[in-house]
């Protein structure tokens, strides 16, 4: 006997050893955790937060925003029956529908223009950008003055020179959400011009060389060449677009506030409505979630989209 202690002699348990490891590791990992700590809780509490409260006030009866009782679907069903929404929605569907055929169109047209000029393209550059730095309510005001159905409006100052009779624009429920859907392409194809200027760059010089010495002309090289390198970040754009767009709200807030007669009301605008007019929180977030639900399904094909490209 050499009189030592056996419990000290003992070797440490199998998972003390684990234990100080991961002990360890998280002491390394503290001050990247502590970096993100910040971004977690202002996501938390102003993303995650409010989406999970306005879900869950979709299924209550409110009196102002506190909830009363759950009623469950009512909200929505109220919602769904009411003729204003079904118009909105309409509304909705020929926003989009305008914005692909001129706000989606427009874009890859002045990049390829852009893309061609062998001078002064920084000049055209931020030509087509500097209507994005403008704010958007401002815009938005800019063009209202513009479409001003009296004598005082810009347009119709302009055909009154020209002998033309003067029109109603915004208030003619035909044009409206045309109207708004030009403002807002004026507006926001800057952006979108600069990043198909960037993908037009990393298109092979070469392709465009060879299809000369084959004779190509310059609307078969754009056809044949240009459209199909582009291509993966057309469907993208496309894709954001329609995202975008199915949340118009300030828009037709600021220039039509829905009218005249809810021709150009918006789903976003709807919601808005319902909380900040009528003070009915249930139903304004019951379209809430439903305009979620239709942008959940854009997202998931933008991912699809996103990961395929990535693939090649």
């Amino acid at each position: 006997m050499n009189g030592s202690n056996p419990e000290l002699s003992s070797p440490l348990p199998m998972g003390t050893g684990r234990a100080r490891r991961q002990f360890k590791q998280l002491l390394r990992e503290l001050p990247s955790w502590l970096l993100i700590l910040p971004s977690i809780v202002f996501f938390t509490v102003f993303s995650w937060q409010p989406l999970l409260s306005g879900f869950y006030l979709s299924f209550q009866q409110t009196r102002g925003y506190d909830a009363v009782k759950f009623i469950g679907l009512q909200n929505y069903i109220d919602v769904i029956s009411n003729s204003v929404f079904q118009q909105t929605f309409i509304n909705t569907i020929v926003y989009v529908f305008w914005s692909v055929v001129i706000g989606f169109a427009v874009p890859i047209i002045v990049a390829i223009l852009i893309n061609e000029m062998m001078h002064w393209q920084s000049i055209f550059k931020f030509s087509v950008y500097f209507p994005s730095m403008v704010p958007g309510i401002a815009a938005a005001l800019l063009w209202v003055f513009i479409f001003d159905p009296g004598p005082s409006g810009l347009l119709n100052m302009l055909m009154d020179k020209l002998g033309i009779a003067s029109a109603s624009w915004l208030q003619n429920p035909d044009w409206t959400i045309l109207l708004i859907v030009i403002t807002m392409t004026w507006r926001g194809f800057g952006t979108t011009v600069i990043l198909y200027l960037a993908s037009l760059q990393g298109v092979n010089p070469e392709l465009y060389e060879a299809a000369s010495i084959d004779g190509a002309g310059i609307w078969r090289r754009i056809w044949h060449i240009t459209l199909p390198q582009i291509a993966p970040i057309i469907s993208i754009m496309l894709v954001l677009q329609m995202i975008g767009v199915f949340q118009v709200m300030y828009e037709p807030l600021t220039m039509t506030e829905g009218g005249p007669n809810n021709a150009s009301m918006s789903l976003m605008l709807q919601s808005y409505f319902y909380a900040f007019r009528y003070f009915e929180a249930g139903r304004s977030l019951a379209v809430g979630v439903i305009t979620f639900l239709f942008l959940l399904v854009f997202t998931i094909i933008y991912f699809r989209l996103s990961k395929k490209i990535s693939d090649q």
